[in-house]
């Protein structure tokens, strides 16, 4: 099926390569000429496993372009999977969902399915359809579905390519047939509803992670007050089914493209229809509080940073991605940069991007080795398996003054227990202090 992608970050790209590996052919769009020169020449213009070999994989059946005339006029299914970035007051702002609506209603000449895969506010397919029509004036039949994405960075082709489920919202039988022939071979559960149902589906599974995270954090806030561990409660909280163990790792808040921008506009949208959600009111304003909390701790053993030299290990919001919204490095970093402290700082990919987004002087290392050299204080901020391998002793050995806030609890408690001269403060555990 000949198949037509608007917007080629996360989820547009992604989505348009895994529809090739399916056997479809795939035009990907996009308005900016050096993102789509990157692809022609068979790379990604974002860091995502296995995205590179997939597209090396499915070359022929993928093409890359700016000219959206020629690829919206000859597909059967145009996918619009742009960005829906929060605006000042929480909302989401949908200008570029109606920037390629307006585009759609230039170019399509025969009847096709408009797919939105972004995530849009409940009531945002009724309305860009309404849009479409009125823009067409009967010159072509369209059909507008909803079909939001359930990816995670970092193993968003796995979780296209073996979905946990697929959410298809259609109002008319044409759009099911076409969507389902889309998805023929996909080995995932396909749920068929109702437009505003499958918008509601995407809200409320992603506000329910979130509340399940700025929770468990909560309690691990707690857990340190009292002497209870985090790391235990959890574990003991997982082994009952209707839980779980997913989402219960406690940390320095969640961040990304989908989590904060999602439950700020589900929550404009309760507002905005004289209605409160309470629970994830409560869940956007633990997860700010929370990104402080390194800082918080740093109180603990320096009054004041001015002239501390600080070691952070981790820039981007998660592993396996150069992501780096609403990262909590992003908010702690300009603290300590603002307090007077020396800091240096490590990731293995997100390195360019940090420096795109944050004014002041920071040295970026090549190694955690350099990094932590003489530091007199180490704060961690991403989890990546380089941070994890990390031998405690290190520490020590390099550090001037081996003081360790992990914000992602790399570490067992107990192989730091032994290692004489390290303060270890991790998040909902007890404080090791050695020295």
């Amino acid at each position: 099926m000949k198949i037509a992608v608007a917007g080629t970050g996360y989820v547009g790209l992604v989505t348009g390569i895994c529809l090739a590996e399916h056997g479809h052919e795939v035009t990907c769009v996009d308005v900016d000429e050096e993102k789509i020169a990157v692809m022609q020449s068979g790379k990604p213009p974002i860091f995502e496993p296995g995205l590179d070999e997939l597209m090396l994989k499915n070359m022929e059946r993928l093409t890359y372009t700016t000219d959206y005339r020629s690829a919206y006029a000859g597909a059967k299914v145009i996918f619009v999977g742009v960005g829906t970035p929060e605006k000042r007051d929480g909302s989401a702002n949908l200008s570029y969902i109606y920037a390629v609506a307006d585009q759609i209603a230039e170019s399509v000449s025969e009847e096709c399915v408009i797919v939105i895969k972004s995530t849009v506010p409940i009531g945002t397919n009724d309305r860009v359809e309404d849009y479409l029509k009125d823009a067409l004036k009967g010159r072509v039949n369209i059909h507008v579905a909803s079909n939001p994405e359930f990816l995670a960075q970092g193993t968003a082709v796995r979780d296209t390519l073996h979905a946990s489920r697929i959410v298809i919202g259609v109002e008319d039988p044409f759009s099911e047939k076409v969507l389902r022939e889309v998805y023929e071979g996909f080995d995932a559960p396909l749920i068929v509803t109702n437009r505003r149902s499958a918008e509601m589906i995407k809200y409320a599974s992603n506000d329910f992670l979130a509340l399940k995270i700025s929770y468990i954090n909560e309690i691990a806030n707690l857990c340190e007050v009292i002497g209870a561990d985090i790391e235990d409660v959890s574990k003991g909280m997982s082994y009952d089914s209707r839980i779980g163990s997913q989402f219960l790792r406690a940390g320095i808040g969640y961040g990304g493209s989908c989590f904060p921008k999602d439950t700020k506009a589900l929550n404009w949208l309760a507002r905005f229809n004289d209605h409160e959600i309470k629970t994830v009111k409560a869940a956007i304003e633990v997860n700010e509080n929370q990104k402080f909390l390194p800082v918080k701790k740093a109180a603990r053993y320096y009054k004041d940073l001015k002239g501390v030299k600080v070691a952070v290990l981790g820039l981007t919001f998660k592993p396996g991605t150069d992501d780096l919204r609403e990262a909590p490095s992003l908010v702690t970093v300009p603290v300590l940069l603002d307090d007077g402290a020396k800091v240096r700082a490590w990731d293995p990919v997100g390195v360019e991007n940090f420096k795109k987004r944050l004014e002041g002087e920071v040295e970026y290392c090549d190694t955690i080795e350099e990094t932590l050299k003489d530091a007199e204080l180490c704060l961690i901020f991403t989890e990546w398996p380089e941070v994890k391998a990390i031998k405690p002793e290190t520490f020590v050995q390099l550090m001037k003054n081996p003081i360790v806030i992990d914000g992602r609890n790399c570490f067992e408690t107990e192989e730091i227990r032994g290692v004489s001269g390290l303060v270890y403060d991790s998040i909902g555990r007890a404080v090791i202090d050695n020295r």
